[in-house]
């Protein structure tokens, strides 16, 4: 099983910045794809940004240009860096780690942390 603990979340003003982190024990980190999703309040939960267990990335469009994941796989560490932030940014980010072996998919959560932008 893998366990996951996200920090770094707070209260900034509009523009900005945060850099989440989200630290992972239990299992082998490097072989599960990795993402941030987030959720604000009377909203569906969505997805933010994934980082592939090969290092490719993918971002949802309203966060393109602002936001970019990386991991760390010495650390078993997964970031979130967040410039320009936008009141509609204001959600709890949780993260989220995926691995599917053949017919088996094994889907783990954070408990999430929040992230509130004021204008």
């Amino acid at each position: 099983q893998v366990q996951l603990v996200e920090s770094g979340g707070g209260s900034v003003q509009v523009g900005g910045s945060l850099r989440l982190s989200c630290a992972t024990s239990g299992s082998i980190f490097s072989r599960y794809d990795m993402g941030w999703h987030r959720q604000a309040p009377g909203k569906q939960r969505e997805l933010v940004a994934t980082i592939s267990s090969g290092g490719s990335t993918n971002y949802a469009d309203s966060v393109k240009g602002r936001f970019t994941i990386s991991r760390d796989n010495a650390k078993n560490t997964v970031y979130l860096q967040m410039n320009s932030l936008k009141p509609e940014d204001t959600a709890v980010y949780y993260c989220r780690a995926k691995r599917v072996i053949l017919q088996s998919t094994y889907d783990y959560w954070g408990q999430g942390t929040q992230v509130t932008v004021s204008s």
